[in-house]
């Protein structure tokens, strides 16, 4: 089964990840040297993965989401317990399908066994296997990337704030995004039957971004880990209309399933609304214009609680430390705040929450000035 991660990142002796295959050794201003020096000092390594954390969260999400969706889906149509039980699947499917970033930024030699467990029953059944990820989502963490039009999730590249134009194409992408991906499995064979179509579709198709302009650039190890992902989730979506051709499934099952699936679509959207400022101008930015573009989330309000799962609300500090470990991210947090000094940059990164960066993701600088 698909081992997620196919190539690890690079990471110099402070535990600092490298997308750009090159160790950031001297970038950034004296605020972030402080912050790593203040982590590399630690007591703690907060780099440290704990394998148990990893697996408990895992196989309480995905038993939750399993056994919410099997009523959903079984008991009769419209009923009290169907209306109960969906709410209860979309989060917890969500909180499961989170978890391929957690997989994405393990290094490539770190708990294989809990990748391929992921992959095989959690990133298939959903499909949203590993590889269709973990590059697009390293190239965004790269300061080759990061807010150029070719980033694959700086949401403004999909969304201008304040467009109603923009805003019902979103919404519109939103809907489809569950029935593009698909097909792309189900028709996969397809793509063989011509190298240039099967080319196109590695490089334009092979990634879950919503932006159109992203192209992967592949290497043989990508090549190989696109079609392991495919043979099996090719399997997956084609199972669904033939249950139902058989009779063994009611034809509802599709409509449900594509229900569910924008539900879960729609709670990672409204996360990503937030997760930075998106303040660029499509060029390429330093590390500490990087940094300061996303955002903390500390306040224990929820929506935050709700779109942030697995501690990712610490997204600037994720972003400062993209190899540290989900876990690990709050206590890292702490450490910071309590070491730093005062007029440190760094405690300007937390948001209040997450209405008050995404209002003005959604609807322009305007909504800024506003007390909503």
């Amino acid at each position: 089964m698909v081992a997620g991660c196919k190539s690890s990142p690079q990471t110099s002796a402070t535990g600092l990840e490298s997308t750009d295959g090159h160790a950031d050794a001297t970038a950034g201003s004296a605020w972030i040297r402080e912050a790593r020096q203040a982590i590399r000092d630690a007591d703690v390594d907060y780099f440290r993965v704990s394998p148990a954390r990893y697996w408990i969260d895992f196989l309480v999400s995905l038993t939750a989401a399993y056994l919410a969706s099997a009523v959903y889906l079984t008991v009769p149509l419209w009923s009290w317990r169907q209306a109960v039980a969906f709410p209860i699947a979309a989060f917890w499917l969500y909180r499961l399908g989170s978890l391929i970033h957690e997989v994405c930024h393990l290094g490539g030699h770190e708990l294989p066994a809990f990748k391929a467990a992921w992959n095989a029953l959690a990133g298939v059944m959903l499909l949203t296997p590993s590889p269709f990820f973990t590059r697009h989502h390293r190239d965004h963490h790269s300061q080759r990337y990061y807010g150029t039009p070719e980033d694959p999730e700086y949401v403004a590249n999909v969304l201008e704030g304040g467009n109603p134009r923009s805003m019902a194409g979103y919404v519109v992408y939103v809907l489809a995004f569950p029935l593009l991906v698909f097909l792309r499995f189900l028709l996969a064979p397809l793509t063989f039957l011509h190298p240039q179509l099967r080319e196109w579709t590695l490089r334009k198709a092979s990634s879950l971004t919503f932006n159109r302009a992203y192209e992967r650039r592949l290497t043989a190890s990508d090549r190989w880990a696109i079609l392991a992902a495919e043979i099996p989730c090719f399997l997956r979506a084609a199972l669904i209309p033939t249950l139902v051709l058989l009779g063994l499934n009611h034809w509802s099952r599709i409509p449900l399933l594509y229900v569910l699936a924008v539900a879960t679509v729609v709670l990672n959207q409204l996360r990503q609304l937030a997760d930075h400022h998106f303040a660029g101008d499509g060029s390429r930015v330093e590390l500490e214009a990087h940094i300061v573009d996303s955002c903390n989330f500390t306040r224990n309000d929820p929506l935050t609680l709700l779109f942030f799962p697995f501690s990712i609300r610490y997204h600037a500090l994720h972003h400062l430390f993209p190899s540290m470990p989900y876990h690990n991210l709050k206590p890292a947090h702490a450490h910071l705040v309590a070491t730093l000094p005062p007029d440190s940059p760094y405690h300007g990164l937390d948001r209040p929450g997450w209405w008050s960066v995404a209002k003005v993701t959604m609807f322009g600088d305007w909504a800024a000035l506003r007390r909503a």
